[in-house]
């Protein structure tokens, strides 16, 4: 597997996988329980993960025929 298919699983597994070592209402963080910060956050990394891997993805690039 190559690093770019690792980063690809990070976001199921920061998401899914760190729930339960999050799972507390303290502290607050920008006025939300931690748990929904840390879900929010995972959906604003999994945009930037899945932007960044279509970016170096070969088979987005146009041929320059």
């Amino acid at each position: 597997m190559k690093a770019r298919d690792w980063l690809g699983v990070l976001p199921f597994i920061g998401m899914l996988g760190g729930i339960p070592f999050v799972n507390r209402v303290e502290p607050y963080l920008l006025g939300m329980p931690f748990v929904l910060f840390w879900i929010v956050l995972w959906v604003v990394l999994t945009s930037v993960i899945m932007a960044f891997l279509n970016k170096i993805d070969p088979a987005t690039k146009e041929d320059s025929q």
